[in-house]
């Protein structure tokens, strides 16, 4: 999906949806930024954020992880990963109250993986064919 279509697509989940995933993922982004260390997974933090907020006419590539980034999600699940993956279901669930948000819930579950493992990964945009 791209142009107009991807446009309105991501007013409306912005109105939805995006606006309080932002939130939940730039709030992430600023308690580890907080630390000197954290600094990088908050940088991942404030890309996906958008990404979240955003996400029609995009979507994310697996590239070849170093082993730094391996390291780097191991510690991304135990520190913030596993509780924005959460806010991601709840968020699918209660978008999937109404059948109108069945679509939504499903683009909130496929942001799950990316909120499990984002090293490793880059968000591209999508070209019509």
């Amino acid at each position: 999906m791209s142009g107009p279509l991807a446009l309105l697509a991501n007013l409306v989940w912005l109105l939805v949806a995006g606006w309080s995933l932002l939130l939940a993922w730039w709030l992430a982004a600023v308690l580890v930024c907080l630390t000197i260390v954290g600094i990088p997974f908050g940088v991942q933090l404030f890309r996906i954020g958008l990404y979240a907020a955003w996400p029609f006419g995009r979507r994310t590539e697996v590239v070849d992880a170093s082993p730094l980034g391996a390291v780097g999600n191991v510690l991304w699940v135990v520190l913030v990963g596993w509780w924005l993956a959460l806010v991601h279901v709840a968020s699918a669930l209660a978008l999937a109250v109404t059948i109108i948000g069945l679509p939504a819930a499903w683009v909130d579950l496929k942001l799950v993986p990316i909120a499990f493992m984002p090293f490793g990964r880059r968000i591209v945009e999508v070209r019509a064919a």
